[in-house]
């Protein structure tokens, strides 16, 4: 997971330089708010001066995918109101694809806390590297940009193997993706978490149904 965000950190590093902003704000900005794709798009807002109005719509609706992974995140392991309040803060997508899985309900709060806490750290210093080399890495690098997009394939292919063949959930997200980005191609992520998520809960109701009066 580190060998996925340190590009990508990289790749902030010097896209926050390459805005016009000392290279200390890269490491604030993923230190403080820590919010991978946002931070892309806060870049270009502070650089407009967005109104904060503007930020935070556009903060919810980047970001309000997290409220689907609170769901089932192992937050119950970690102890302490300090642990519990760090843990919340560091639920990304990557630190929600090795904890959703079944065998992290049996890790230890611990454990949980420092995987987050490594990733953190891979990220803060991935974008500190990138924005301190801005001007000794050229603009032609080619690949950087794809970091994230390679990163979330691989967390999909994980998900889809430890699912044990579970097929119908992959090609129900895959279609509510595709009905996004027809119906909603301005919100196409919060359509597409909004019509899987009623075709999950659609799908389960049939299930019980089916069980109860078999």
């Amino acid at each position: 997971m580190g060998l996925g965000l340190v590009p990508l950190g990289i790749a902030f590093g010097l896209f926050v330089t390459q805005a016009g902003l000392d290279w200390w704000w890269a490491t604030v900005f993923t230190a403080v708010i820590y919010a991978g794709s946002f931070e892309f798009l806060l870049v270009g807002l502070v650089v407009a001066l967005a109104p904060l109005a503007t930020i935070a719509l556009t903060a919810f609706l980047v970001n309000v995918r997290h409220v689907f992974y609170a769901l089932s995140f192992p937050l119950h392991r970690v102890r302490g109101r300090a642990a519990k309040a760090y843990s919340t803060f560091a639920l990304t997508d990557e630190a929600y694809a090795l904890t959703g899985a079944h065998p992290a309900r049996t890790w230890p709060g611990g454990r949980i806390l420092w995987l987050q806490a490594f990733m953190h750290l891979y990220w803060v210093g991935g974008a500190t590297t990138g924005a301190l080399l801005g001007g000794l890495i050229p603009d032609t690098v080619t690949g950087l940009d794809f970091a994230l997009t390679a990163l979330f394939t691989v967390l999909a292919l994980d998900a889809i193997r430890a699912r044990h063949g579970d097929l119908p959930t992959p090609v129900i997200a895959l279609l509510a993706a595709i009905a996004a980005r027809l119906a909603f191609p301005g919100q196409m992520l919060l359509g597409a978490f909004a019509l899987f998520t009623a075709a999950v809960v659609t799908r389960r109701l049939i299930t019980n149904r089916r069980r109860a009066h078999a």
